[in-house]
């Protein structure tokens, strides 16, 4: 079959709108020791004409609804809700990414140079009416196995994931604590700008910089908080706020404690 039509109909697919959308599902073991508990949250990787952005369906959601309230003088409180906040901007022909995570009330802007090295397996399958092929590579202290397309010629993929000659269907580790898959494309008329709320300080970091602001959140999450007045609840209760900042530690480190099995498990040697 002759793959050179494909192609150049989903380039001018591609050209005709401001951007074209894929839509992944991610599931995940947060917690190694309880493997029955998988939580799924739906990604987005965004192909505009000088980038590609990933990030939560949810936390977008999220994000757009405060945006918006904020513009009308509206003070909205985020959903209690756990989401994921990572967000990853890649650039074609380069190895440099943003990964841009937040932890407590900070955002970190964190430069890093990937370069994957890929080992392509002569096994193929199908997804979504795609035949795909299987590549395996380490990353981040975990064996990968991919599966991609060069019927779509974009070199991208979920997550960090990027330089195999198609677009990434499917990449899951070989434990499988972690499963990225397609599930839809979708094209954007306009071009997409993700929400920036600023509610949060801003830190540019290199990614060593960061590991060690990670490892040190990990153990002590109150150094990230900043100080905090005493003040009285909606009940009335009077509490310092060395109390509140207790609190809240006390609540990161169980949230960490049950986060022990991170896509770069590498992050916690």
């Amino acid at each position: 079959m002759n793959k050179f039509p494909l192609i150049f109909l989903f380039l001018s697919l591609l050209y005709s709108s401001q951007s074209k959308q894929f839509v992944y599902e991610y599931k995940f073991i947060p917690d190694s020791t309880i493997a029955e508990n998988v939580i799924t949250e739906m990604m987005i990787l965004d192909i505009g004409k000088d980038r590609s952005e990933y990030f939560s369906f949810a936390q977008y959601n999220s994000d757009s609804t405060l945006l918006a309230d904020s513009k009308k003088g509206l003070m909205t409180m985020p959903p209690n809700k756990e989401m994921i906040y990572d967000r990853i901007i890649k650039s074609p022909n380069s190895n440099q990414i943003m990964h841009i995570k937040r932890l407590v009330y900070d955002r970190y802007n964190i430069k890093q140079e990937i370069n994957f090295k890929w080992e392509l397996i002569n096994e193929f399958s199908n997804i979504l009416d795609h035949k795909v092929q299987k590549a395996t590579s380490e990353f981040g202290g975990r064996k990968w196995i991919a599966w991609f397309s060069p019927d779509i010629p974009i070199q991208d993929g979920p997550y960090k994931f990027k330089d195999l000659p198609g677009l990434i269907f499917k990449v899951e580790d070989e434990k499988q604590n972690h499963i990225f898959e397609l599930k839809g494309i979708k094209n954007n008329e306009t071009a997409f700008i993700y929400p920036d709320v600023k509610n949060y300080r801003e830190v540019n970091v290199t990614f060593p910089q960061y590991v060690k602001v990670y490892q040190n959140y990990r153990k002590n999450p109150a150094n990230l908080i900043g100080r905090i007045p005493d003040q009285r609840n909606a009940d009335g209760k009077f509490r310092t706020g060395t109390e509140i900042i207790r609190e809240i530690e006390k609540n990161l480190l169980e949230r960490i404690r049950r986060d022990n099995n991170i896509i770069e498990i590498d992050l916690l040697k």
